[in-house]
């Protein structure tokens, strides 16, 4: 397996880092943030990173300036996405020109990416993992306009168990979007993990986030 080559940035909030598994042959560049309450290698991020490379897309995972400064608590919504616009184009600087690129992140990382995918004009669409419709127990204070405002074509992988918003909570949120195409990941919580007996092993659902990546970027 190859290892990630580390990309430092320099941002409005700090430095950050970009964690590149480059594809031997690349047909597109995934950029993904990570989520609120963890890192880069989160279960689906890592999945991601060390299997996408060889079907020909290189990932970045950003890491936000508030982690690489071993901070435990994250940055408020706007300064993730000052950091992160600060940061895309540097990355994008060193990236063959012609080469199609998509934005996406896990939770907060998710959220980021919508929100700022109107503002880089070629952004070809938006991964999410695990997309946080609403904080837990509170689908009164809804995201959905963030995930409906991201203007490319969208993929969410959403955790059957997700207290942050299940399937059909993304489903009804999104209805009426045909932009927007809904996964769901059988037995999985917000973590994108499963328990022992779910109706999915680990494995399988190691081999659906891949492969539901893999043709929504190379389609």
């Amino acid at each position: 397996m190859a290892a990630d080559r580390m990309v430092e940035v320099e941002t409005p909030e700090g430095p950050g880092r970009f964690y590149l598994r480059d594809a031997p042959s690349p047909q597109a560049l995934l950029i993904m943030g990570h989520g609120a309450g963890g890192g880069v290698d989160a279960v689906d991020l890592s999945v991601l990173a060390s299997r996408l490379p060889g079907h020909g897309i290189t990932v970045a995972r950003f890491e936000q300036p508030w982690r690489t400064a071993g901070k435990k608590v994250a940055s408020r919504p706007p300064k993730l996405d000052i950091a992160w616009k600060a940061a895309i184009p540097q990355l994008l600087h060193d990236q063959p020109q012609d080469l199609p690129y998509f934005f996406g992140g896990r939770s907060a990382g998710a959220r980021v990416a919508c929100r700022t995918a109107p503002e880089f004009d070629l952004v070809r669409g938006v991964v999410c993992c695990a997309f946080p419709l609403h904080p837990p127990g509170r689908p009164d204070r809804s995201r959905a306009d963030e995930l409906l405002g991201a203007g490319v074509p969208r993929l969410v992988l959403q955790g059957e168990r997700d207290t942050f918003g299940g399937p059909d909570e993304v489903r009804e949120a999104a209805a009426g979007d045909p932009a927007i195409k809904i996964i769901t990941v059988p037995g999985a919580d917000h973590s994108m993990r499963t328990t022992k007996n779910g109706p999915i092993t680990p494995a399988e659902l190691r081999d659906l986030i891949t492969d539901s990546v893999i043709n929504f970027v190379l389609r």
